[in-house]
């Protein structure tokens, strides 16, 4: 791939002034160090950069900005469109930014973003507590929070920006500010769901959870337009304690499936309940009780074990769409099973997740995530073979969501691919899209920080 005309960086130079790492071209570990979680992703960046402190991450900063050289920001690099990497640009990845202090009494944790909330989650799981991250415990706490953050405790607690009690920011002119609801208060709120677009998150401090007992695990149903009508209800109408993520797909060959049920269109759900055993049975009858489940793999558990073990192999290649709908009835759980019939794609998936409880009391306006009172989440996903089978996938995803569209274009910014400024703006609907604008001319007017799903100064 081609590199992109950048200013030259004397990375020498950058060596004796930094405390970190710097890793150019020509270095061993160079191919390792800009690679990304989407292996389609190529780039060759000038340097990438470990800086050990605020610091460092301020002097990345001040270069990138008094030279004119890109600068991207990585925590995890699950970023789907390579927001983590820049080509001829600087990298900074926050990787060496892993202190973590927990502090069980006050039921706080102050978390460097360079840790994932893999590692976060299994450290607070030790005291009882949780935060409620995502579904994937190598992502990133940075991006991840930056964008809201839906998961296993969304109805419980919230997003993950609703136990953000501060944040560290190293802005655009190299400085580092502490934002909270006192100081720089429309930081805070912009950082909370407004993405990187204000500046390097360095840390976060947040509010955890206790855990009173925890039931959770996969579900298998088979998938017809009634149990994914009903199992959404069901969703919807169980007690708060309980979040789902549901795929619709075909079955592909897992050992526990019948054989015969392979390629059959299943709904393969992932349930957590935080709260009592006997609580949690149930809250959790109805969903045993749509169908006959082909698998039952709900037990007593920790949090921590809500995060499937990750195999280590390459991600394959997928397309994906985000969007919000607010009904899942018998008729739009058919048209679900009709397009994902009519797919190509080695494996074709419509994921939905059903919001509400803590997520929704929080108004809309209180943070830059202005989605709260969106009843259902839907991902939709094509996974293919080959690089060039990309455009037909995409056009499949296109219809798919328009055909559950509603009319509203509304999308989860951690969920966005490279899909133009206009998906950009339907993160941020009504008045959050000018309150962002704002907020970035204030502390980003020259937009440094636009590798992300960008949201121009004013």
């Amino acid at each position: 791939m081609s590199t992109i005309s950048q200013p030259a960086i004397d990375l020498e130079r950058l060596r004796l002034e930094l405390a970190g790492e710097v890793i150019g071209p020509c270095d061993p570990g160079y191919d390792a160090a800009r690679r990304v979680f989407v292996p389609t992703i190529d780039k060759r960046p000038a340097a990438i950069v470990r800086p050990v402190d605020d610091a460092a991450v301020a002097t990345v900063v001040t270069l990138a900005r008094e030279s004119g050289t890109e600068l991207a920001v990585r925590s995890g690099g699950h970023s789907y469109v390579g927001h983590g990497v820049s080509d001829g640009g600087l990298v900074l990845d926050l990787s060496w930014l892993d202190a973590l202090e927990i502090y069980p009494r006050a039921r706080i944790a102050t978390a460097e973003t360079g840790l994932t909330a893999g590692e976060v989650t299994k450290a607070v799981s030790a005291h009882g507590l949780a935060i409620g991250f995502g579904d994937t415990a190598s992502v990133g706490i940075g991006g991840l929070t930056l964008g809201g953050g839906v998961g296993y405790l969304v109805r419980k607690h919230g997003l993950t920006i609703d136990s953000v009690l501060s944040a560290d920011v190293v802005t655009a002119d190299g400085s580092v500010l502490h934002a909270d609801e006192e100081s720089h208060p429309d930081l805070f709120w912009a950082i909370r769901g407004g993405g990187g677009n204000f500046g390097v998150v360095t840390r976060f401090r947040y509010r955890t959870n206790p855990i009173e007992g925890a039931v959770g695990g996969i579900l298998v149903l088979p998938a017809t337009p009634e149990t994914i009508a009903a199992f959404v209800e069901a969703a919807d109408e169980a007690p708060e304690e309980l979040s789902t993520i549901a795929s619709v797909m075909p079955a592909p060959p897992m050992p526990f499936l019948p054989k015969e049920q392979h390629g059959r269109p299943i709904v393969l759900a992932m349930l957590f309940h935080a709260g009592p055993s006997d609580a949690a049975q149930q809250a959790l009858a109805p969903f045993r009780s749509l169908a006959e489940p082909l698998a039952d793999f709900l037990r007593p558990m920790s949090y921590e074990d809500m995060y499937l073990p990750e195999n280590g192999q390459e991600p394959p290649l997928a397309s994906a769409r985000t969007l919000f709908v607010d009904r899942i009835d018998r008729g739009v759980a058919a048209e679900i099973l009709g397009r994902l019939a009519a797919s190509t794609a080695q494996m074709p998936v419509a994921q939905l997740r059903v919001l509400g409880g803590a997520m929704a009391r929080i108004p809309a306006e209180a943070t830059a995530f202005a989605h709260r009172r969106r009843r259902i989440m839907v991902n939709l996903a094509a996974v293919y073979a080959t690089r060039n089978e990309a455009p037909v996938h995409d056009t499949w995803l296109d219809a798919f969501a328009e055909s559950l569209g509603e009319g509203s274009d509304d999308a989860y910014v951690n969920f966005l691919g490279d899909e133009g400024l206009d998906r950009v703006r339907a993160a941020y609907p009504g008045s959050t899209w000018d309150r962002l604008r704002e907020v970035k001319r204030r502390y980003d007017p020259d937009n440094v920080f636009h590798v992300n799903h960008n949201v121009p100064p004013a």
